[in-house]
């Protein structure tokens, strides 16, 4: 063949494939936007900036086609109704503690955490390889939702009280700002709970509408200011041992996505649920440090009191699977997976910490 005959009919034959390719790329990669609102204000730059993560990241992976535009909490969307305005198609998308739609179902906890339930590693686990994942979206389906993992806190403190709590009578009228569902069970020991947006909980704490408040830990408590409003700061956070952030898109928008954008979701999600444990691993301690330098009085829980909250636990949990099917099938796959996650973390996991914090302590010595 000529080669100037050869050359122009390779051109020729690359402006057709081009094309007709380009079309074809555009339809199976549309430019799509979405909006996700936060349920947490953007003051909190880890909680908060999950969203932000998960929105660069998607665009990152689609060349930019994917975008999503993220809000915080009372932008759009005030930060307890996110879950309803992505059931009701109002927004695409949320990152939100799934936990504070228990008024709508108990079985919501479960998307974020349990009380007395799972630390972060085994969350995780129980999420991404155990089956929980898998049945938490079933019962999301009949809202309407997909959901995804997308962020952890870890464990968390438990909470800013004016006064110390001593003993289980302590607890009784205490007006206390907490989360999801272990409001349940301080109601059950006599408290009362009081479910409250993140931004929203100082000024209550400073009026006195509230005796107490949790919110996450110390970086974002130190940011919040509860410090100069609650002198007492209780350890461990027993309803959170840890606290799963979850993505809540709505299932049709969800449906209709291309493969590739699924994809670039559940790996954005994945990957900002290790970066939001390590930041605040990395932002916690000094924050502790600085609170009690302060004059935060840190002080844990009595066993006495843990013991009753556990016990109170239990009787919730028993109570709520009586009635609710999906909630009894959540709680039966999720315990069986932390009796057996304990068991082996106690084996390795645990020893290795104990040893690490007596030898801590010996050197201090």
């Amino acid at each position: 063949m000529n080669r100037r005959k050869f050359l122009a009919s390779a051109a020729a034959g690359t402006a057709v494939a081009s094309t007709l390719a380009a079309p074809a790329l555009a339809q199976a990669h549309p430019e799509i936007k979405w909006r996700l609102a936060s349920s947490y204000p953007k003051s909190l730059d880890t909680i908060y900036n999950g969203a932000e993560q998960i929105a660069r990241r998607v665009a990152d992976l689609t060349e930019n086609k994917f975008q999503i535009q993220s809000f915080g909490a009372g932008e759009i969307v005030p930060g307890l109704q996110t879950m309803q305005a992505v059931r009701d198609g109002t927004i695409e998308m949320t990152c939100t503690s799934p936990y504070y739609y228990i008024g709508v179902d108990p079985t919501f906890a479960f998307g974020s955490v349990m009380p007395f339930g799972l630390n972060t590693r085994m969350q995780l686990a129980w999420m991404w390889q155990g089956g929980g994942n898998e049945l938490l979206n079933e019962f999301y389906a009949k809202h309407n939702i997909y959901g995804l993992p997308a962020g952890n806190t870890g464990c968390q403190m438990g909470g800013w009280f004016r006064k110390e709590i001593k003993t289980v009578e302590d607890v009784k009228g205490v007006k206390i700002r907490i989360g999801g569902y272990a409001g349940r069970v301080f109601q059950k020991l006599g408290g009362v709970p009081q479910q409250i947006a993140g931004g929203d909980i100082y000024p209550a704490l400073e009026k006195g509408t509230i005796d107490a408040a949790e919110w996450v830990g110390p970086y974002d408590d130190e940011k919040l200011g509860f410090n100069k409003v609650a002198p007492y700061y209780y350890y461990p956070g027993w309803w959170e041992g840890n606290s799963m952030v979850g993505a809540l898109m709505n299932i049709e928008k969800w449906k209709a996505l291309p493969k590739l954008y699924q994809d670039a979701i559940t790996t954005a999600c994945a990957e900002t649920c290790n970066w939001m444990m390590a930041k605040y691993d990395v932002l916690n301690p000094a924050a502790l440090r600085r609170l009690v330098a302060s004059g935060t009085q840190l002080r844990p829980f009595p066993p006495a009191v843990l013991d009753a909250f556990f016990k109170a636990t239990n009787e919730v949990n028993s109570e709520i699977a009586a009635t609710n099917e999906p909630f009894k099938k959540l709680l039966e796959h999720h315990n069986n997976f932390r009796s057996e996650g304990y068991l082996w973390w106690q084996v390795a996991e645990y020893s290795m910490d104990t040893y690490n914090i007596r030898t801590r302590a010996q050197q201090k010595g």
